[in-house]
């Protein structure tokens, strides 16, 4: 595990002292659960990286929807330009 040192404003060091002693965790723990949070948040590089490694997913009805609505918003083909009409 690779360690990192870290410079933190007083007041938050307070702020996860309070939440440790709550939760009857170390300041580190409470620390790293945040970090980890905040890490594995919706649309953050991490997250983003992980949903690409990982397969999808996905059922066949998943499937057979997912074509039904890419068929139902298809516009109909037309050889007509839109200045001839």
């Amino acid at each position: 595990m690779a360690q990192l040192t870290i410079h933190i404003p007083d007041d938050i060091v307070r702020h996860l002292e309070d939440i440790a002693a709550a939760q009857k965790k170390s300041l580190e723990q409470v620390a790293l659960e945040r970090l980890s949070g905040v890490a594995e948040r919706s649309g953050s590089p991490g997250a983003v990286l992980r949903a690409m490694r990982e397969l999808p997913h996905v059922s066949p009805t998943d499937v057979d929807e997912l074509d039904a609505a890419i068929a139902s918003g298809r516009l109909p083909v037309s050889d007509q330009g839109v200045f001839d009409r």
